[in-house]
């Protein structure tokens, strides 16, 4: 494992700037408004003498201005428990601050080595005005301006020479990489306790406010010699109750962690109907053929005797997207959550077959002689050939005379029909016709 490296400070100093670009990317929320890191964000920065890795933290606020600070400064502390080295962020436009200097005094009861980092420092012209007071600290110093990039180099090398030299270790060849999975949902129907159930820890801020979760968070699992990403996402809601641009944000990269998975998990509230925005994200989802599955969360609040009605109530209601799997779950008493891992990797694995060209057009024959396309205007499709044409998700090629000539409840009956035959029964499948002169 690379060194570890904990950025720690008060709220509003740049952390999460300064974290997004040592790493050289756009990872951490930010955002003019204070708090909005919350968990830790973990990082790689890309160095001459080998990776670093990095956590992100959020602001510390003594007087609580921030909500939830207490798990706020557990986090930290956390992160300060796996660092080697401490980072201490301090804003150089205003100076040593009291909060700075508390901040000092809790993290070298920890024992660590302790860097200290002026940001907000926007040129050499200003190095000796706005590190002055933090000399009083006694510390290795860097003044950087995270915004802008300046002494962010000199920084990475000043690290490099602080941290203790380092043995190169081959990753272990027992750990095989596994899934990387988004948890994706409304505010509140339990994404980040699930989380937390599965690694047996309290990895991530859980609270009854809606909107606790901002960033997109990666936590790892090992399990039966792999290693699982689960990625954790801001709860979206319909446009019409997002009231800021910092919720506007983190939907939108919530969003584009769907795409980062390998497979997404949609976390429904067992409690409560299925809602307007439950069934966008799903159209979404389907639309974009993501590989996903259903986690009806809660159910240790529905008595046993009103489940089967809550099943086939979410049946009925998921009908418009019948292929996608389902799973009835509590991160509470756990039940159902043994399950997420085993039903994404058997849909993964359907993600990724692949159907020789010669069975798919001795099918296609069948299907064919089954059932012909409609005559549309004097005219009938004539297919020539079946292909297909990529898997993640499976993607088929069907090559006819008129592609206009087939109309969509023929292109769903293709479909089903190689569902039927080549048990694909929960990826995501797309068919496309093309034109040709056979």
């Amino acid at each position: 494992m690379p060194p570890v490296l904990a950025l720690i400070g008060r709220t509003n100093v740049g952390k999460s700037t300064l974290f997004n670009r040592l790493i050289r990317k756009n990872k951490a929320l930010t955002h003019d408004r204070p708090g909005v890191t919350r968990d830790r964000i973990y990082g790689e920065i890309k160095t001459e003498d080998g990776p670093l890795a990095i956590v992100d933290t959020g602001g510390i606020d003594p007087e609580g201005r921030t909500y939830p600070a207490e798990d706020i400064f557990a986090q930290a502390r956390e992160a300060m428990n796996e660092a080697e080295l401490i980072l201490l962020v301090v804003d150089g436009r205003e100076g040593l601050n009291p909060v700075d200097e508390q901040l000092l005094n809790f993290i070298r009861r920890s024992g660590k080595p302790v860097h200290l980092v002026v940001n907000k420092v926007d040129g050499p012209e200003l190095e000796e005005r706005m590190q002055t007071e933090f000399h009083a600290l006694g510390l290795n110093m860097s003044p950087v301006s995270a915004a802008h990039g300046y002494g962010i180099n000199a920084l990475i090398e000043q690290l490099n020479a602080q941290l203790p030299e380092r043995a190169s270790e081959p990753r272990d060849p027992a750990v095989r990489p596994g899934l990387r999975l988004a948890l994706l949902g409304r505010p509140n129907v339990g994404k980040s306790s699930i989380i937390n159930s599965l690694v047996g820890r309290k990895r991530l801020i859980v609270s009854p406010e809606a909107g606790t979760t901002r960033d997109s968070v990666d936590v790892s699992l090992f399990k039966n010699g792999r290693e699982y990403w689960f990625l954790d996402t801001a709860g979206v809601r319909r446009k019409s109750k997002i009231q800021d641009s910092l919720e506007r944000f983190s939907i939108i990269r919530a969003l584009k962690t769907s795409k980062r998975a390998q497979v997404t998990v949609l976390i429904l509230d067992g409690m409560q109907p299925l809602a307007f925005q439950d069934k966008k994200l799903l159209t979404f989802l389907d639309k974009e053929k993501t590989p996903m599955l259903v986690a009806v969360n809660k159910i240790d609040l529905i008595s046993r005797g009103d489940r089967p009605k809550l099943k086939t109530y979410f049946d009925q209601e998921l009908r418009f997207c019948a292929h996608v799997p389902k799973i009835y779950t509590s991160s509470v008493t756990k039940a159902g959550l043994g399950g997420i891992l085993p039903l994404a990797e058997k849909l993964w694995a359907e993600c990724n077959q692949r159907v020789g060209t010669g069975e798919l057009n001795r099918i296609l024959r069948e299907v064919i002689s089954k059932h012909q396309p409609a005559v549309i205007k004097g005219r009938r499709a004539k297919f020539y050939y079946l292909t297909q044409a990529k898997t993640s998700p499976p993607t088929f090629v069907c090559f006819c005379n008129d592609h206009s000539l087939v109309q969509n409840n023929y292109l769903r009956y293709l479909e089903k029909q190689i569902r039927k035959q080549f048990g694909f029964s929960m990826a995501p499948v797309q068919i496309f016709l093309r034109t040709s002169q056979g």
